[in-house]
């Protein structure tokens, strides 16, 4: 071993020759950059000729001339429910909610939604996401789906005021929480939220127990928010006001509060959320597909909403391709509004990064490339004839590529997928899993 080589710091792993999308705070582009890897974490960021004199890696991958960007964040899913991909499409919410969606899930167990997510995880990793938020039943199988599939979850037990298929009475839902919650205090990559479904459907008491839990734990509170019409006029006839303005008059709203879609609003009702410091989720494939209406996310990101985007459930959408779910982001509000300009192609790359980092309170651990956040990190082929020319790379992100142009996935500092292979499950057992239980779904 030369002296030069003695006096470089090692490192696990190095990428390099790459155009590096690093969506830190001066949106820093190195064309050519390398990023480098120590156990979990990234320890530098910089230009292609920062390195040599500085590292010696253990292993190098050469990205030839590809894209290295911060992994994506899926910040609302229901991760099994891909074992329910195609069962009832064309349907308003409230039909494909009480009349498809609840009668199947009644029949769930365990097993169905531990291995429709490592279905999902499958998915997410070969599209670019290397962490998403889950609601669902049964979220102990989740976890530990998501743990063996090695992807970063924030996952929470669906909280009703019916009995569940897993905890059984409601008031057991709130202690199953506590104890995922302390199960997964120290897992690496899994962390567990309060998750009570809706308004409709979770009844005063219940959301204020959800609420207390989440502050004692210091964990977030997610809900599904002023989703559609239907809903809004269901919770005014039940309690005299809105979605939004009930939660409020029960204390609910604040900094721990995640509202999925929020489609309904009124300007009052955003100027609220955004003082109390509410973060939304922005889902608009599904809210397209139910017909549920166009979300204000123009107007809320003009109040300052911390928000994330994501793909919901595969009964809605149906698939968790958060690159797909980007463009739809874009065009959507360009068309609803006949402006151009709005959500443009950097502001929407940021939402589903970033922005489901914030949202998620994992803006501490991922979110962007710097040194001393996690090595969540995803690397792109651009050497295809639909990203060739390239003038602006947040636009090829969001209107070019697509989820098999994703050719390198890092979760935590682990390569778990290289070239679209798959390194942390066998894909075709997962997918024969799925096709057997579809089979008796559909019996």
């Amino acid at each position: 071993m030369d002296q030069a080589t003695e006096t470089r710091t090692p490192v696990d792993l190095l990428i390099h020759n790459a155009k590096v999308l690093t969506l830190n705070d001066s949106d820093d582009i190195f064309d050519p950059g390398v990023v480098a890897i120590r156990n979990d974490e990234i320890v530098w960021v910089g230009s292609e000729d920062s390195w040599r004199d500085q590292f010696e890696p253990v292993e190098r991958i050469n990205m030839a001339g590809g894209l290295i960007m911060p992994g994506l964040i899926n910040a609302h899913t229901h991760a099994a429910m891909t074992c329910f991909r195609g069962l009832a499409d064309d349907l308003p919410l409230s039909v494909w909610l009480n009349e498809h969606i609840f009668p199947a899930e009644r029949k769930i167990n365990g097993e169905l939604v531990y291995k429709g997510t490592l279905l999902a995880c499958a998915e997410m990793i070969l599209s670019g996401t290397t962490t998403f938020c889950d609601m669902y039943l049964f979220e102990d199988q989740v976890a530990k789906a998501a743990h063996e599939a090695s992807m970063r979850a924030l996952v929470g037990e669906v909280l009703y005021d019916f009995p569940s298929p897993n905890y059984g009475p409601a008031e057991n839902g709130l202690s199953f929480t506590k104890e995922l919650i302390n199960t997964w205090e120290m897992d690496p990559l899994v962390s567990v939220a309060v998750e009570p479904h809706a308004v409709y459907t979770c009844s005063p008491d219940l959301l204020r127990a959800c609420r207390d839990i989440a502050l004692e734990y210091r964990v977030p509170m997610i809900i599904h928010l002023a989703e559609s019409q239907d809903e809004v006029e269901q919770v005014k006839s039940l309690y005299g006001v809105s979605p939004v303005m009930h939660l409020e008059k029960l204390g609910l709203l604040g900094p721990h509060l995640v509202a999925d879609h929020c489609v309904v609003l009124k300007e009052e009702e955003m100027d609220l959320l955004a003082e109390r410091g509410v973060k939304v989720v922005h889902n608009p494939e599904s809210n397209m597909k139910l017909a549920s209406g166009v979300a204000p996310a123009v107007e809320l990101l003009s109040r300052g909403v911390a928000m994330g985007l994501g793909t919901d459930g595969c009964a809605s959408n149906n698939n968790l391709d958060m690159l797909a779910e980007m463009d739809t982001a874009a065009k959507l509000h360009k068309v609803y509004r006949l402006d151009p300009t709005v959500m443009e192609a950097k502001t929407v790359t940021h939402l589903a990064v970033r922005g489901g980092a914030i949202v998620l309170g994992l803006e501490d651990k991922v979110g962007c490339l710097e040194p001393g956040k996690k090595a969540d990190i995803i690397g792109l082929d651009l050497n295809k004839p639909h990203l060739t020319p390239l003038y602006n790379i947040y636009s090829h992100v969001v209107y070019a590529a697509s989820a098999a142009d994703v050719t390198l996935s890092i979760i935590n500092g682990r390569v778990v997928m290289r070239n679209r292979e798959l390194l942390t499950m066998d894909v075709e057992r997962v997918m024969a899993d799925v096709r057997a239980i579809a089979k008796k779904i559909k019996s």
